[in-house]
Parts: C-alpha cells; sequence; structure tokens
C-alpha cells in the first residue's frame, strides 16, 4: 500500500509564511509528478502547483508569485513554501500523488493524502 501524509498547517496572520510538506510511503518505484490541491470551506477543490520528475512546475494564478512547490524525488516528498500569505488562502491543502509505480500493480495509481488545515487570520 501507500500513505501520503502532508504536515505543516497551522494559523498564520496575513502576511505570513508556512511551509507544508507531504511525504508517499510504501511500495513505489516511481512518481510522475506531486502536487497540491485545497479546498476552502463550501467550495470544491482546487489546483495550487504541481511539479513532476523532471523538475518542471505548473501554478495556479493564485499561487504565481507567492508559492513555490519543490521535490525531493529521492525521498519522494514534495514541499510548498507558502509567502505573503491572504485570508482567501484559508482552506484545506491535500497532497496528491500522480502516476505512481507500485509494487503490486500493474498500471500507474493517483493517491491523496488526508489534508492538512491552513488558516490565515489576524
Amino acid at each position: 500500500q501507500v500513505q501520503v501524509v502532508e504536515s505543516g498547517g497551522g494559523l498564520v496572520q496575513p502576511g505570513g509564511s508556512l511551509r507544508l510538506s507531504c511525504a508517499a510511503s510504501g511500495s513505489i518505484f516511481s512518481i510522475y509528478a506531486m502536487g497540491w490541491y485545497r479546498q476552502a470551506q463550501g467550495k470544491q477543490r482546487e489546483l495550487v502547483a504541481t511539479i513532476n520528475s523532471a523538475g518542471s512546475t505548473n501554478y495556479a494564478d493564485p499561487a504565481k508569485g507567492r508559492f513555490t512547490i519543490s521535490r525531493d524525488n529521492a525521498k519522494n516528498m514534495v514541499y510548498l513554501q507558502m509567502n505573503s500569505l491572504k485570508p482567501e488562502d484559508t482552506a484545506v491543502y491535500y497532497c496528491n500523488v500522480d502516476r505512481a509505480r507500485t509494487g503490486w500493480s500493474s498500471v500507474p495509481l493517483n493517491f491523496w493524502g488526508q489534508g492538512t488545515q491552513v488558516t490565515v487570520s489576524s
């Protein structure tokens, strides 16, 4: 099985910073891409940023210029550095593992973490 665990959420004041981490563990041979999504209360889950195994990144417009995604392929970890946080960034942030090749499936699989709460408030 594969486990995806996020950490680093919390309460921060507007203008502050947080760094989210996500670790994927289990029988994983490779992962094509990892990313962060978020879901605010009453809204649909939306893309924040993704990064593939080659290091190519993709950011949603709200994250551009403020958030930085990075990845450690050897550790199957992905990070999200969030700066200049705004109240509208308040949401549950979910880690996504895209097209993981595992030791027990012949097809690539996607996995989600349980989410970590980020609250931006004074």
